[in-house]
């Protein structure tokens, strides 16, 4: 996995050297799920540099706000993730997208999935793909894709539970034998600066 995220990080150093910027751009994502019981709100932010046609790449920041209600106690609380880290997308024929996305993110999750006070930093790598193309006339870009962290790791000793060590939870993908799949669904908006 360390040779995985080496060789993303060489991608994003070489090929800026072999290309001319040819624009950026801001990328802006949200996350929200709400019930009684609590919910997620969160934005990402990606400033993206063009090489080229087809290939975009540059940092990204997230912040995440999680609450709970505990009905029965009478007690609230709630959890804030946060950190950065970088993106590299390829875009095709103004309607398909390719990309990974790596990010460390303060984590209030300990390894077995519990709350700790002593959040950790926790790395996060989403390979994934989905729909891309302009708005209208606009030059604006929506983004529309399915992610698959590959650093989570499943919780095998009680499907029940969420994943263990991820900041992204909580997932909705469940597998046949009931272990949470790391996935996201994603949209994004791309917005022209230069």
């Amino acid at each position: 996995m360390k040779k995985l995220i080496l060789f993303l990080s060489l991608i994003c150093i070489i090929e800026p050297a072999n290309a001319q910027i040819e624009g950026t751009e801001l990328g802006i994502d949200g996350t929200f799920w709400a019930s009684q019981v609590g919910g997620t709100a969160g934005i990402g932010a990606k400033y993206g540099m063009k090489f080229g046609e087809f290939v975009i790449l540059g940092p990204s920041f997230r912040y995440q706000r999680s609450w709970s209600n505990q009905l029965a106690a009478g007690t609230k609380s709630g959890f804030n993730v946060w950190g950065g880290g970088g993106f590299i997308h390829a875009r095709f024929f103004d309607a398909v997208f390719i990309g990974a996305e790596v990010e460390i993110l303060r984590s209030p999750f300990s390894q077995n999935g519990l709350f700790s006070y002593n959040p950790k930093w926790v790395p996060t790598c989403l390979l994934g793909g989905g729909l891309s193309m302009n708005l209208g006339e606009s030059d604006i870009r929506l983004n529309v894709g399915i992610m698959y962290d590959i650093l989570d790791i499943p919780n095998t000793s009680n499907p029940e539970s969420k994943n263990p060590n991820s900041p992204l939870q909580p997932y909705l993908t469940k597998s046949s034998i009931g272990t949470v799949i790391p996935i996201i669904y994603r949209i994004a908006f791309f917005i022209p600066l230069t």
